[in-house]
């Protein structure tokens, strides 16, 4: 069984443009989770709000509405380009950080107002990097390619916060950032290394370029492919969803957690980010390894299996048993957004990837709203309630997507489930 399925894992790296790709988006989520980690502890320790905390994790994803923009550029200049050009931005947005950090000069309002200005970028990073992985990978090794991406954020996860938390406490938010912003600027070479054409559609005659369609008409255009394409439509709910009510539990209101509900400190908070990174780690590899798989049944099994996992989070009072849920629930959402990305992928044309990726990122946008509401609540009825309320109404309305969408999603036949 093993020898059947190590060269579907490792059939990826036998693609050059893979071998660079991939350790560039490595280091980039290795950067994205240092930041957060220390970031998030910062803030909450400088300001002792909550709503604040929520705020700033908020900030993260202001540029999801403008995602779909992202995709358009990527289709006309290239996803390599546009990909290099943003991680050189967040290398710049992060040695502003370490300068004040340094310099003695860092305070909250400074780290909300790089946080926005990152937050505009940087939601459209993991689009951008899979609209690249389609382009660069043959088809049959979509879903492994995809896996394995999946898992730098997964590996990122679990050693950023580690390392980040570590780094922050032993030697100060100064010297923790000089390591970002080497991360940055190293992810944005290896980014360039990868080699396609400048343009990923022809140019065509002097007629065509006069005619071709404006830049909103594109974006118009990528909206309205995926609104009239179930199953995409019925892949786009999914993820808005989890984003509204399942990520805000275990991502920006992480800190809180830690903090306020265990009584821990800042490596506490490490392990329990790198728990929920571990498990989607091991969803990642298992998915890699596993042939024939119907990624819309799994969307739908995974997606409810998150869920429910995430009722029984909430309710935890110790730190071990918090992490056995935020491992079993970061197993299952990695099988659930690597199930979207493929359903994404193999429905979308080739011209249409970067703007349906795009698309795709701007239903992240449900996030900060989803965190906003939270932090409200807990002041109001505390974090149990808030997260079984949260856990709750995302599993009703998952339940209510699969039977509106059942024809498109659940048959052996359906496409969304081509093997």
């Amino acid at each position: 069984m093993s020898d059947f399925a190590r060269p579907s894992a490792l059939a990826p790296f036998r693609i050059r443009n893979y071998r660079f790709q991939w350790p560039a988006d490595l280091l980039t989520s290795w950067a994205f989770e240092m930041e957060m980690i220390i970031l998030g502890w910062y803030v909450l320790v400088e300001t002792g709000s909550v709503l604040l905390l929520t705020v700033f994790a908020s900030l993260g994803y202001i540029g999801t509405l403008v995602a779909p923009m992202f995709g358009v550029v990527g289709d006309r200049i290239g996803h390599r380009d546009l990909l290099a050009m943003m991680r050189a931005c967040y290398a710049v947005l992060a040695t502003v950080l370490m300068t004040l950090a340094l310099s003695g000069h860092l305070s909250p309002l400074f780290v909300f107002i790089v946080a926005a200005l990152m937050g505009v970028v940087r939601p459209s990073d993991l689009g951008v990097r899979g609209a690249l992985v389609a382009t660069i990978m043959p088809r049959d090794q979509l879903i492994g390619a995809i896996s394995i991406s999946r898992t730098t954020m997964d590996t990122a996860r679990i050693a950023g916060a580690l390392s980040g938390a570590g780094l922050f406490a032993a030697l100060g938010m100064g010297p923790a950032y000089v390591a970002i912003v080497c991360l940055y600027l190293i992810a944005t070479v290896l980014t360039l290394c990868v080699v396609v054409s400048a343009k990923p559609h022809p140019t065509g005659d002097t007629e065509g370029e006069v005619l071709r369609p404006s830049p909103l008409r594109d974006l118009m255009e990528g909206v309205a492919y995926c609104w009239t394409t179930p199953r995409m439509r019925a892949a786009l709910w999914v993820a808005f969803l989890a984003n509204l009510t399942a990520y805000p539990l275990t991502n920006g209101l992480l800190p809180y957690v830690a903090k306020t509900i265990y009584g821990t400190n800042q490596t506490g908070l490490g392990y329990l980010s790198a728990s929920f990174a571990i498990g989607s780690l091991a969803g990642s590899i298992v998915l890699s390894l596993i042939h024939g798989i119907r990624v819309a049944r799994l969307m739908i099994a995974a997606t409810v299996l998150w869920y429910a996992t995430l009722l029984l989070f909430v309710q935890m009072q110790t730190v071990p048993t918090a992490i056995v849920c935020l491992v079993i629930a970061g197993f299952s959402q990695s099988l659930a957004m690597i199930s979207i990305a493929v359903i994404l992928m193999r429905t979308a044309a080739e011209n249409f990837r970067g703007r349906v990726m795009g698309v795709r990122m701007m239903v992240i946008y449900g996030l900060p709203f989803g965190l906003l509401a939270a932090g409200s609540l807990i002041d109001e009825i505390g974090f149990a309630a808030t997260g079984t309320l949260y856990a709750a109404v995302g599993l009703a309305l998952m339940l209510a997507i699969m039977l509106h969408w059942r024809a498109d999603l659940w048959p052996v036949h359906a496409p969304a489930n081509a093997r």
